[in-house]
């Protein structure tokens, strides 16, 4: 039962010690002592109402309840996800998903890749691969977060694989790999000039020409001014990828150029500025590369700038541009970033790209998007001269893509999207081909599982 007056219990108390005081006094016979035992009585009374009241109210359990009626002590978290602490204080959370991804391809490129491939699509009339099926699972993947307490702070870091290694088929990679300590961050990530945060939403697992997919072994500090502002500043490996050209008259996305010498890493710097009124984000990059053969070297370097932008709490406008000289390591589907002349001289490629979208949030389920990209080389003859006449056809004057996209999502861990892509490349001359445009027409579904 629930005790009714705390001034009952008070007064009890303080009853029962006048009494025995009063009782004492009277033994003695003095009126005088009888009157100081009353006035330190009601001291004591004063300091036991003050001490009551200071405690909480008990509540003790009526005959007869229930046990579950009575409180319980507070139940321990509950881990969100597969997630453990090891031994040595490192915490774990492991993560990933399961991607099914199909598409009908109508015109564009080799049967044997699934992504994009806009830059080498064969020119029409020649080896097109169309009508064909394609499915994979390679761009599923897992990864674990750690981060282990530290008394100079939390030591954390990354690692993420998937299947997308091989150019034509499934091969197990590595897509992050790093380690962070204060503002400090080693290892495989994101490159801190081509990133993927303004690339409008495709399903694409590369994207589409006008944005760039692209993770470096680099070491990068960041400096967060204030709460809107923020500097990144990194040296990053760009492993000689810098596309070259094959003597099948295509060019070598995904391979490297052997005559290159690199010696230093490409520096890179990012500035984030977020709007004061929360609604979206800026950030201007910069780029410079060593590019060094046998017989020459130049300095190769890049600017980038990036806009994220709510329009209203359901319309995101994302956008991407670059400008790049002699290089093609960073940013996708570029022509080579240089090429060498006949008087082993190297001759740098310039070119412009853009990438803009607009993606809507129907409803908590659905959300789509509209998508344009565009690269356009500069027209350098002293460039084009220094390629033979016959693989000038793998060399594009221009690229562009245009898609629409829908993605529905039931219940949170599964997610299902179906995209139209149209695009076309125009070479800078056909060669020996009757055509300088190439098709890239494609309809792709995916369907995703995050755990």
């Amino acid at each position: 039962m629930k005790i009714q007056s705390k001034t009952l219990a008070v007064n009890t108390l303080t009853l029962a010690v006048a009494m025995g005081m009063a009782t004492m006094a009277q033994a003695n016979g003095s009126n005088t002592e009888v009157e100081q035992l009353r006035g330190e009585v009601k001291e004591l009374r004063a300091l036991l109402e003050q001490y009551v009241a200071a405690k909480p109210a008990v509540s003790m359990p009526a005959p007869g309840t229930p046990a579950q009626n009575y409180p319980a002590p507070a139940a321990a978290p509950k881990a969100n996800g597969l997630s453990f602490t090891t031994p040595s204080g490192t915490e774990v959370k492991f993560y990933g998903n399961v991607r099914a991804d199909a598409s009908y391809q109508a015109e564009g490129g080799s049967a044997a890749r699934m992504y994009n491939q806009i830059s080498t699509v064969p020119l029409e009339g020649v080896k097109e691969a169309s009508d064909r099926l394609k499915t994979t699972l390679n761009s599923s993947r897992f990864g674990f977060d750690f981060k282990t307490p530290t008394q100079a702070g939390d030591v954390a870091g990354k690692l993420e694989m998937d299947f997308v290694g091989g150019a034509t088929a499934d091969q197990f990679r590595i897509r992050h790999a790093y380690m962070t300590y204060g503002n400090w961050l080693v290892g495989q990530t994101w490159s801190n000039f081509a990133i993927t945060d303004y690339m409008p939403e495709t399903i694409d697992a590369l994207g589409y020409v006008g944005g760039s997919i692209k993770r470096t072994a680099q070491v990068r500090y960041t400096k967060n001014f204030n709460a809107n502002s923020k500097l990144a500043v990194g040296l990053e490996d760009p492993k000689y990828t810098d596309n070259a050209l094959n003597t099948d008259k295509t060019v070598a996305t995904y391979g490297s150029d052997p005559k290159n010498e690199m010696r230093l890493p490409a520096l890179t710097a990012r500035f984030d500025q977020k709007f004061a009124n929360g609604a979206g984000i800026i950030t201007p990059r910069v780029m410079v590369a060593e590019k060094k053969t046998a017989d020459d070297e130049t300095t190769a370097w890049g600017a980038g700038l990036g806009l994220k932008y709510n329009l209203t709490p359901s319309t995101t406008l994302k956008a991407d541009y670059y400008h790049v000289k002699g290089d093609s390591s960073f940013v996708a589907w570029s022509n080579p970033g240089y090429l060498i002349d006949s008087n082993k001289n190297l001759v740098e490629n310039e070119f412009d790209s853009i990438t803009v979208g607009l993606t809507q949030q129907f409803t908590p389920k659905w959300r789509g998007t509209l998508g344009y990209g565009y690269m356009k080389a500069d027209d350098n003859k002293q460039y084009l001269d220094a390629v033979q006449t016959d693989l000038k056809s793998a060399l594009n004057d221009n690229l562009w893509q245009a898609w629409a996209n829908v993605f529905y999502s039931p219940v949170k861990p599964l997610s299902f999207g179906l995209e139209y892509v149209y695009g076309e490349r125009e070479t800078f001359d056909n060669g020996a081909y009757k055509s300088q445009t190439g098709v890239d027409n494609r309809v792709q579904a995916t369907a995703i599982y995050n755990f």
